[in-house]
């Protein structure tokens, strides 16, 4: 179903509006986005609609090899979200708080999301039919879920018999041609030690196709009813992770000068290590994932071309583990401070600015008076201004008036915020 139509396209030229369906494109139906931008490649197309009222209309037109529809839809696989079947250990999801909204709830483990946004899968549910989709539109780089290359452990950590045949898997994309890259959610005491110089050993092996390895810890909220017993990283566990990997990546970075294996920021926080610089992240190539995400922050805001200023008081929100980083870059500032929330949503432990809820960012800024509130965009659903509570943005500011409130996306436009640029 098309949810929006760009001015000026093909879309709207063939006057379709959102609410019409596209249900076969030169009589093929297309199962996804990636189908519909394949079988649009033609020149010649006859579009079978159906309107919102349900009449179907049969549209036939010739359109350049390379004109795309300039259309929006309301999902990019529209014969439904693959859906993860294993019961992982750490599954986040299994850890979130009753009764949130439903899209919270949907565990995807779909090769096709993995392709196009990034999501990781476990390929777990992949067919041979899947395989040669796969092959025949090369779908790469895919981003895929190892956590153990140990056929028994990777099975135990997946819940199912399936997740021990990640070896053979991975033979059948390179077979296809398809890179990817791979992470290692690593817990304490189950895969980590032995079992994580044995992955990432097997991991290395299998260059060029896999691209990147990104180790991050696992988390764990206060929701978590799972009995399999989950241990979390310390200062001093976090430390002796950082140092076996550091072993991996100086060999690596001497043979190819590339880290290739990265470690979540988590680690450096959580032991109070210093950062890498920005080039033993290479191109970032996981930064989606966390890998890098805090350097590449103040490399952003470090770069832009302005000068903070002091003559307003803003407040600046982030999750505990962010807060002294923050507090660094804007030492200069008297006028700015920093509000570390604890999270009492999800549990005091889960610290990352991303899983902040509106309702503890409330009560963190209860009190005191500010020009300016800036919120950190992770925080948010994605192109909506509503928190994971369900409070929204327009909730803040109601309660926190006259105060401006803005939700930040990189370092410099935290920068440039800060330099007075929101008036």
């Amino acid at each position: 179903m098309i949810s929006k139509i760009e001015i000026g396209s093909l879309a709207q030229e063939l006057e379709l509006k959102a609410g019409d369906k596209i249900l076969e494109v030169n009589g093929q139906k297309p199962l996804d986005i990636i189908d519909l931008s394949f079988f649009m490649a033609e020149e010649e197309i006859e579009l079978l609609i159906e309107h919102a009222d349900g009449e179907r209309e049969l549209i036939e037109f010739e359109k350049d090899v390379d004109e795309e529809l300039g259309a929006e839809f309301e999902s990019a696989v529209f014969d439904g979200i693959r859906r993860c079947k294993n019961h992982c250990v750490f599954c986040f999801v299994d850890m979130i708080a009753p009764n949130m909204r439903r899209t919270l709830s949907i565990k995807d483990d779909d090769y096709r999301l993995s392709f196009l946004f990034g999501n990781f899968i476990t390929l777990t549910n992949l067919t041979a039919k899947d395989f040669r989709r796969i092959k025949k539109y090369h779908l790469s780089p895919l981003f895929v879920s190892i956590h153990a290359m140990n056929p028994d452990l990777r099975a135990k950590i997946l819940r199912t018999p399936l997740g021990a045949k990640i070896q053979t898997q991975l033979d059948e994309l390179e077979k296809a041609g398809v890179e990817y890259h791979t992470q290692v959610v690593l817990c304490k005491d189950l895969n980590d030690g032995a079992e994580l110089d044995f992955t990432i050993s097997e991991i290395l092996k299998r260059r060029p196709h896999a691209l990147s390895l990104a180790i991050v810890p696992v988390g764990v909220t206060r929701h978590r009813r799972d009995k399999f017993p989950l241990k979390q990283f310390d200062k001093e566990s976090a430390a002796k992770v950082i140092a076996q990997v550091e072993a991996f990546q100086k060999k690596i970075r001497a043979e190819s000068g590339k880290t290739f294996v990265y470690l979540g920021d988590e680690f450096y926080l959580l032991a109070e290590k210093n950062l890498p610089p920005a080039e033993f992240y290479d191109d970032f190539p996981q930064l989606e994932n966390g890998i890098g995400m805090t350097r590449n922050f103040i490399e952003e805001m470090r770069n832009a071309q302005c000068v903070m200023r002091n003559d307003f008081a803003v407040d600046v929100i982030c999750g505990t583990s962010f807060a002294k980083v923050l507090k660094e870059l804007v030492a200069d500032n008297p006028n700015v401070r920093i509000v570390p929330v604890v999270n009492k949503f999800f549990g005091e432990r889960v610290n990352v600015s991303g899983l902040l809820t509106g309702g503890d960012i409330i009560e963190a800024l209860r009190g005191g008076e500010r020009d300016l509130i800036l919120i950190p965009a992770t925080a948010l659903k994605a192109g909506e201004e509503i928190f994971l509570d369900d409070v929204t943005l327009d909730d803040l500011r109601k309660i926190f008036a006259p105060a401006k409130i803005l939700p930040i996306h990189d370092g410099a436009e935290f920068k440039k915020v800060l330099g007075g640029n929101f008036l």
